[in-house]
């Protein structure tokens, strides 16, 4: 009689486990609102990233005080974070492209949830600036990847209600920072800043395990460009700090005007190698998309509109004698306004309004409203409708921006777009923490005199996203996608 021997499945290799992107239940892939789930989940790395760059400034005092450092030595934790973060979205979103963008954007919540932890055990202030670095990179990888993720995992008719609660996410956890940050920091110390992320992201890292789609559409890439990498690394970072050295950093003035020679030069020999590299980092045939070109620059000037007042409400407030927790309710009503018009603007404005018309008429409205800066006294009875007004405008702009950009991007390279949007916010960001603090280090007057040429940059700011919005193509690329 013969034995009859039954053939074992082969066990997958720990690196297949470690690589494949694993599908989500039948249950949930199945739901007709199952993409929700999708969404919520993205919502987590969006609400954490938010957060996190609005509740370190809450630490800087704490922080000088333990290692004996000067605030100028200080600033290097959150400009190191910003500077690694900006130069490696875009690289994040090509490696997420040919590998799977639910698998990078897991592994960055990884990365980014050990690198909290090891933040608040960090012994010395550049162990801290380095750990920083390392939570960066985590919070690139899941940057790239957020807006992709929302725009394949929504329906294209429901993809701009998805992107607009996604920067609901965000508005959320930019006005819930400085609370947050003020509270954690009062009662237990600067560490808990960074070990609140830790609960946080082991949630989100089993809700996007069953909860996030598998990529469909892959690129391929045949080599990374790593000398593309180097340029941009190099470009963006002497860019960054000559604006910080011209802001008031401890860096002669020769040193500041270097570092802008430095930043064009490097940047010229970037777009040159960007033509003749055979897998170049940057894709600029999407740059020569209008809808893409002209979709960038308005996401450049909205978050610099977005994150100027950060700086100047404060800084006016405090020369009134007010306290941080004044100046902290002020501002929740940018993001308040940001959230109601990024998650309700969908149902209030016509359904069959182009995004081209929502992003001018939101940066329309914006512009309004930081223009009243000029001719209002800055106190907070006005400070507070001209805040809510521009987080309206802005909430409009935003998601309306976003869906014309990503619509405009083939679904293969939409990792890629979605790196490119989010380089573009951090450079916003940026510039608008920059270039207010420079108009009031400059000025050196009065509260009234610095909110009027800090107001004439954000007015400048909004007038280019008017001007981008008007120039983007006329239709509604992303509901044709």
């Amino acid at each position: 009689m013969a034995t009859r021997i039954r053939s074992r499945p082969p066990k997958r290799q720990w690196s297949t486990l470690l690589t494949a992107e694993r599908p989500r239940p039948e249950g949930i892939r199945s739901r007709p609102n199952g993409w929700w789930l999708a969404v919520g989940t993205v919502c987590f790395g969006a609400f954490m990233g938010q957060l996190d760059a609005s509740i370190v400034t809450l630490t800087y005092g704490s922080l000088r005080a333990e290692f004996h450092a000067s605030l100028a030595a200080v600033e290097w934790v959150s400009l190191a974070y910003l500077l690694a973060l900006v130069a490696l979205l875009v690289p994040a979103g090509r490696l997420a492209d040919a590998h799977g963008r639910k698998l990078l954007y897991l592994y960055g919540f990884a990365v980014f949830t050990l690198a909290s932890a090891a933040c608040g055990f960090a012994p010395s202030l550049w162990a801290l600036v380095g750990f920083r670095v390392v939570q960066a990179a985590g919070a690139a990888m899941m940057q790239a990847n957020s807006v992709a993720l929302v725009t394949t995992s929504a329906p294209r008719e429901r993809m701009r209600s998805a992107l607009g609660v996604q920067a609901a996410a965000q508005a959320l956890g930019l006005a819930l920072g400085p609370t947050v940050g003020g509270a954690l920091v009062s009662a237990l110390g600067w560490r808990w800043v960074f070990w609140v992320n830790v609960p946080v992201g082991l949630v989100a890292l089993v809700g996007g395990h069953y909860l996030l789609p598998r990529t469909r559409a892959r690129a391929t890439v045949v080599r990374f460009d790593w000398m593309g990498l180097v340029l941009l690394v190099v470009a963006a970072t002497s860019a960054l700090l000559g604006v910080s050295a011209a802001s008031g950093l401890a860096v002669p003035g020769w040193g500041a005007a270097l570092l802008f020679v430095v930043a064009a030069c490097v940047g010229s020999g970037l777009m040159w190698w960007q033509q003749r590299a055979a897998a170049p980092l940057l894709d600029l045939a999407l740059l020569r998309v209008r809808a893409v070109a002209f979709g960038l620059v308005g996401a450049l000037s909205g978050y610099l509109v977005l994150f100027g007042p950060l700086v100047l409400v404060p800084v006016v407030l405090a020369s009134q004698g007010s306290s941080d927790l004044t100046a902290g309710l002020v501002l929740t009503a940018l993001p308040t306004g940001f959230a109601l018009a990024a998650t309700g603007g969908d149902r209030l404005l016509p359904h069959d309004l182009p995004d081209r018309s929502r992003c001018v008429s939101g940066a329309g409205v914006f512009m309004s409203a930081v223009a009243a800066l000029l001719f209002v006294p800055p106190t907070i009875a006005w400070l507070v409708p001209v805040l809510f007004l521009t987080g309206l405008g802005l909430g409009t702009f935003t998601p309306a921006n976003n869906a014309m950009i990503m619509g405009a991007i083939p679904a293969p390279s939409s990792g890629t777009g979605g790196g490119l949007v989010n380089m573009t916010r951090g450079l916003g960001t940026a510039l608008g923490v920059a270039l207010v603090t420079l108009a009031l280090h400059q000025v050196g007057g009065g509260a009234q005199t610095g909110v009027r040429w800090a107001g004439g940059v954000l007015v400048a700011a909004s007038a280019v996203a008017v001007a981008s919005a008007w120039l983007s193509p006329s239709g509604n690329p992303g509901r044709r996608r």
